[in-house]
């Protein structure tokens, strides 16, 4: 029963960081595009953008890597199921 457990908790933890991922890239293309539209609108001088993009994005990709690559973390019960299918 305690594996049972265990495994539904990596299961949860696995679906919520995959979400989490999700949100982040959303909002990183919001906010790289929002810097864009500054920059255009301010005169265009030096593409300063690119820091703020690029930062954002080594806090992405770490998101990423913490969902999708190996060790893994509001899903819903099916999602758990399927998740817990796929790791036993």
């Amino acid at each position: 029963m305690t594996d049972q457990a265990s495994l539904r908790d990596r299961a949860v933890q696995r679906l919520k960081a995959k979400r989490h991922f999700w949100s982040a890239l959303v909002t990183w293309l919001a906010l790289s595009a929002m810097f864009i539209v500054i920059w255009a609108v301010t005169g265009m001088g030096g593409f300063w953008p690119v820091w703020p993009i690029a930062g954002i994005a080594i806090g992405v990709v770490a998101t990423g890597i913490r969902a999708f690559g190996p060790g893994s973390t509001g899903p819903s019960e099916s999602d758990i199921q399927a998740e817990m299918r796929r790791l036993s």
